[in-house]
């Protein structure tokens, strides 16, 4: 109906201004009112109509002046529409959302949106004094997409998407699902983003990621949540770029390879952490613009470091304004509420079987990897996709073949993995998957789900119990320690001590060791040692690296002042030296995933509580050999696989740490005495709580 019509003969243009006085064209003709409404018609000679006119009204407000948006046709390529509909698009904000566009010499922004059960779709906002009567979109067929390209508005423009049911009528006022940019809550307005070309400076980062073998690569995970990990004066939000000139260089002189970001995604609770998402391409403007992100990646490139993501494609909240039953009905979420509702969480679950959704969040996975440079995703809560009974007992709907599996779930990580690895080389996704699913982290082509690695959430409860152990007892709880290495290798493991275990009174991982202050920082240093000297990634969570003594609280900075005292910063320069000899030497990280790369010593001996084992790189090695009780052992009689001189290169009770001192301060020479299947051995001193590191001199 809007807009103009031209025929052989004559022409029409056709506007609807409400609240107008009158309306004429650039050409000085007047529209006349129709009938009393407040639509606005003009008919003439063809000749006399411009392609791009402008139209000039008066009303209340005053003078105005535009280019009529309906005389700009639809622009979405048909195959792109198709391409979505089948859930194959990987770049769907290039289509929809909000694009600033130049047509025709005219900028403007092109307007689209996915809402097949919707009568009308209008974008509104301060253009329009958010009227939805003003902007109505174009259906793009049997899409469900509507589409408009309105000039004369660009950059900074606040707008939302007005909704009005095709049966009912009601009416929703709806934020973008494609946003680039989003108000800070409570606001929540959409915000038109430029889109421009950032001037990145890591090509040769992204060249050499390329051709990464992470597989045998050190992988050092600094897991930060950037709202806490350090506040201004005031109390408010450090920004991307703040946070670029102190969390980078603090980061990279701890020696970690990664920094893993709890979701960046815009969120309207902060009590969330970034968990429960609405900005699905939208970095939270809690810490400023989305170029100030890629500064901030940027920076982290420059330092050494990449960057994870942590992405949440299991469920969404229900607020208003997000995409709960987006255009009247259930839409992005499952339209049975024993599907489509997360009870734990209250929130919403993805209907992965319907393809638009398909490629709404494989957009969204490959977006913050093309655009801002991600070095990969770790995916949140991957069990709740896999399962249809996750949290529900017996009150769910089975799969087609009666069972418990989320088979399209499964499909969509499966696409998600390819897309990723294909589309982004070098780039990682790891699973927090918390059960015995197999092959997580195996090809999908050889029946996995095709990650890259995936949490180790066993090794983590089992090493957590046993540390919180009196160390009286530990010695009935031994194979907590070494159960772990039965199925290390089924998987690419993460060993991950995460923000999830030091929140909801759980306590810090320094409040729950037992004993006195000196035994609990002793236990805190020791199990760092064992983390980073077992096969797999590491991964630990901020302020864990200086013994946070209180529950991690979202809402305030960190403990920092103390950092400072002497316990708390050995417990930190005793992470930064176990990144360096991590990192540093292949026989702590080159075999990670495989057998040849690990052989124990000694696993058996839980009367005393001590574990003994090698770190390999082919015939090079390492012996680790760790105390968990609060008694010194010397002589201690431990094999080794070759015979020679063996120096102690670290100890966890070094005074260097906050330790008593005990040790092998010399060298200790190994005798042709067979010990536990080994050719030799030598007699070691272990320190109360601690552990050492050995290498056999040259």
């Amino acid at each position: 109906m809007l807009g103009p019509h031209r025929g052989p003969a004559d022409a029409a243009v056709l506007a609807y201004l409400p609240h107008a006085a009158e309306v004429t064209l650039d050409t000085g003709v007047a529209l006349q009112r129709v009938h009393g409404s407040d639509f606005f018609l003009w008919r003439g000679e063809p000749a006399r109509l411009p392609e791009h006119y402008r139209l000039h009204w008066r009303d209340a407000h005053g003078e105005h002046s535009r280019h009529d948006p309906y005389a700009f046709a639809p622009e979405i390529d048909g195959r792109a529409l198709e391409s979505f509909g089948r859930g194959g698009h990987h770049a769907a904000w290039e289509m929809l959302g909000a694009v600033p566009r130049v047509r025709d010499g005219v900028a403007g922004v092109r307007f689209a949106v996915w809402a097949p059960h919707a009568e009308r779709v209008s974008v509104v906002g301060p253009f329009c004094r958010w009227d939805g009567r003003q902007y109505p979109l174009s259906a793009r067929g049997s899409s469900g997409v509507f589409e408009l390209f309105v000039p004369g508005i660009g950059a900074g423009e606040l707008y939302k998407f007005e909704l009005r049911h095709r049966d009912s009528g009601a009416l929703q006022l709806k934020s973008d699902p494609y946003a680039r940019r989003a108000e800070l809550r409570p606001a929540t307005a959409s915000i038109v983003e430029a889109g421009g070309p950032y001037a990145w400076r890591d090509a040769d980062w992204m060249r050499a990621r390329a051709a990464h073998d992470w597989l045998h690569a050190p992988m050092s995970i600094y897991e930060v949540h950037l709202g806490s990990w350090q506040r201004r004066a005031d109390g408010g939000f450090c920004s991307y770029r703040e946070l670029a000139a102190t969390l980078v260089p603090y980061v990279q002189d701890l020696g970690y390879t990664h920094i893993e970001l709890l979701p960046i995604t815009e969120h309207p609770l902060d009590d969330s952490w970034g968990y429960q998402a609405t900005g699905w391409f939208a970095p939270t403007s809690r810490y400023g613009a989305p170029d100030e992100l890629r500064f901030f990646i940027d920076s982290c490139h420059a330092a050494g470091l990449g960057v994870i993501l942590d992405w949440v494609p299991g469920h969404f909240p229900r607020d208003a304004h997000g995409l709960a039953r987006f255009d009247g009905e259930p839409l992005y979420e499952y339209a049975d509420p024993r599907r489509g509702e997360h009870r734990d969480w209250g929130t919403l679950i993805f209907d992965y079987q319907r393809h638009e959704v398909r490629s709404f969040l494989l957009s969204s996975a490959n977006y913050w990897l093309r655009e801002f440079h991600f070095d990969g995703l770790r995916v949140d809560a991957v069990a709740s996709m896999l399962y249809l009974d996750f949290s529900r007992g017996h009150d769910f709907v089975p799969n087609r073949y009666g069972g418990n599996h989320n088979l399209e779930a499964i499909d969509f990580i499966r696409d998600l993995n390819a897309s990723v690895h294909a589309e982004h080389p070098g780039a990682v996704v790891i699973a927090e998957e918390s059960t015995d699913w197999p092959m997580v982290s195996r090809p999908a082509h050889d029946g996995g789900l095709g990650f890259s690695m995936k949490w180790n959430m066993g090794w983590m409860h089992d090493t957590l119990a046993y540390f919180g152990e009196d160390p009286l007892f530990r010695a009935h709880h031994h194979r907590r320690l070494t159960f772990a290495m039965m199925y290390a290798y089924t998987e690419n493991f993460v060993l991950p001590l995460s923000h999830d275990e030091v929140v909801h009174l759980k306590r810090s991982l320094l409040g729950r060791m037992p004993g006195d202050a000196w035994q609990r920082f002793a236990n805190l240093r020791l199990l760092y040692l064992y983390m980073w000297t077992l096969p797999g990634k590491k991964l630990l969570f901020m302020g864990g690296e200086f013994g946070q003594d209180t529950e991690w609280n979202f809402a305030a900075s960190l403990p920092w002042s103390l950092a400072g005292e002497p316990a708390h910063a050995g417990v930190r320069a005793l992470v930064r030296d176990l990144n360096r000899h991590y990192v540093g030497d292949p026989c702590l990280h080159r075999d990670d995933f495989e057998p040849r790369g690990f052989q124990w010593l000694d696993c058996d001996d839980a009367a005393n509580s001590i574990l003994a084992y090698v770190r390999r790189d082919g015939e090079r090695f390492r012996v680790v050999a760790l105390n968990f009780t609060p008694v010194p052992r010397t002589g201690l009689r431990i094999g080794v696989p070759a015979a020679g001189s063996y120096r102690e290169i670290l100890n966890s009770d070094s005074h260097y740490y906050g330790g008593s001192n005990v040790g092998n301060p010399l060298p200790v020479t190994s005798a042709p005495v067979p010990w536990r299947g080994q050719p030799h051995s030598i007699e070691l001193t272990l320190p109360p709580l601690g552990g050492v590191i050995l290498t056999p001199e040259a």
